[in-house]
């Protein structure tokens, strides 16, 4: 069997691994292609001749890493196509830009191997609807479940699948539509509360004689959202709005040590002494202890609490007995298919699904009306973009777009919070916008992308807000 690691490593990717110890194959649509290559594994080094003796101890290890992996697995995928480029490829810039270059390059289902690590990248709605729905407990969490681990142990997210369907029964009915429709009181509350701050920086402002301000709304939101889930789940109100909180503090940092492991190649932190002996590790370790610190004086101040109701029903099919899988190939995927070793990591990019010009027109655009307009399909197996296919959804999902979009995944382990998180953003928002003129500081260019347990900017989202005019 497989596994699956979904936004949350890179929210813009899924990773999945085998869980049996057999092989497995990945079969393609009837649509064929000729294959670009069935060589060894490269992620060359693009160092010159003036390279240090470090640059060429690592490309030494490279090297033999890719060939021990290539002896053990790369010989049994047939005839996947191989991505090839430098090691800088994938720094200086989010990981997914160059998956969606090679993407472009090699098509839909391609082999990456760089350090020790090798991943098959999924960039097709058939397959990834094949590995998230109709064979969802074919696979497991993967990497992302050795990454997150001490980060969220067995939560919902990286749990194992026994664990994941005793807390998703216990989980799913607090997301209930009359929950969620309680929840928009306090979404707004906590809202104005946040506007309210602005307005009065505003005036401060004025007078002073100024009339906008400039604030980093993505700090800001995340304050608004640790209210939200204090008062929501809790009955607690941190007042993160308000004031500075180290909570933020702390999850920031986990969420940035969560990216750094996601692309080191040694596992270090594991070594018994790493907590005392890294400053890196010492600083995780601390906020880590805020974290919990935080959440176990929540549950104990706790002055409710709730029966859980087993709502949701798993399917009964024994999917642990799968000795073999046969996976779409998608578009332009090789016929006979790409057999795949058990224990094999599997990356469902979710931002190549969602520029991809096989099922996107203009998919690099911003086009909102897309999504309220049908689009039939050209692509055999895929059964195109479809809003009648779910009447009254909030945003366009996986079933409109039968899995070519997928901002909250899809299928059983699909976020349950989705419903959650939209109604709170939209509110947030709107409120925002009813009262103020919002304004990048800068150039769209100058905000740089950061992948970690979520996508976030590395110098924050710098705005400049004025009050809004009255005439508009």
């Amino acid at each position: 069997m497989a596994s699956a690691l979904h936004s949350l490593s890179y929210p813009c990717l899924a990773v999945n691994r085998s869980r049996e110890f057999s092989s497995s194959a990945f079969h393609s649509s009837p649509l064929s292609c000729k294959p670009k290559r069935v060589s060894s594994i490269r992620c060359q080094s693009s160092t010159g001749t003036d390279e240090t003796k470090t640059a060429k101890t690592m490309n030494l290890l490279d090297n033999a890493s890719n060939l021990l992996t290539n002896f053990l697995s790369g010989g049994k995928m047939g005839n996947m196509p191989i991505a090839e480029g430098a090691v800088s490829d994938l720094f200086g810039r989010p990981l997914f830009f160059a998956l969606y270059d090679w993407f472009l390059e090699h098509g839909s289902v391609y082999k990456l191997a760089f350090g020790p690590k090798s991943f098959i990248v999924v960039s097709d709605p058939i397959v990834a609807r094949h590995i998230l729905r109709e064979n969802a407990f074919s696979y497991d969490k993967g990497v992302l479940a050795d990454i997150l681990e001490p980060i969220m142990g067995k939560g919902l997210i990286p749990a194992d699948l026994d664990t994941w369907k005793q807390r998703r029964r216990v989980i799913a009915p607090g997301f209930h539509s009359l929950y969620l429709e309680a929840m928009a009181r306090l979404f707004t509350d906590c809202s104005e509360r946040m506007i309210t701050k602005f307005e009065n920086l505003l005036q401060l402002d004025a007078s002073r004689g100024g009339e906008k301000i400039e604030l980093d709304l993505e700090a800001e939101f995340s304050n608004l959202a640790l209210d939200i889930i204090g008062l929501g789940v809790f009955n607690y109100d941190f007042g993160s709005v308000t004031k500075e909180s180290p909570v933020i503090k702390a999850v920031y940092g986990t969420l940035f040590e969560a990216e750094h492991r996601s692309t080191f190649y040694i596992p270090y932190w594991k070594f018994p002494l790493a907590k005392w002996l890294v400053p890196r590790q010492r600083k995780f370790q601390n906020d880590l202890k805020v974290i919990n610190d935080c959440l176990d004086g929540l549950i104990k101040n706790a002055k409710e609490t709730r029966e859980e109701a087993d709502v949701e029903k798993l399917q009964q099919r024994d999917y642990l007995n799968i000795k073999s899988d046969k996976l779409p190939g998608g578009y332009n995927g090789d016929k006979d298919g790409y057999p795949i070793p058990a224990g094999t990591d599997l990356f469902v990019s979710v931002y190549n699904l969602h520029r991809s010009p096989h099922f996107w027109d203009n998919p690099n655009d911003f086009e909102p009306e897309r999504f309220q307009m049908q689009k039939s399909s050209q692509v055999e197996g895929w059964a195109g973009f479809d809003p009648s296919r779910s009447p009254g959804a909030l945003y366009p999902n996986e079933i409109i777009s039968d899995f070519a979009f997928l901002p909250f995944g899809g299928g059983p382990r699909k976020c349950v919070g989705d419903q959650f998180a939209l109604m709170e953003s939209t509110i947030a928002l709107a409120l925002l916008l009813q009262k103020f003129d919002v304004g990048l500081k800068g150039s769209p260019e100058s905000v740089e992308l950061v992948t970690g347990a979520t996508i976030h900017t590395k110098n924050g989202l710098w705005c400049q807000l004025k009050k809004r005019s009255s005439s508009v």
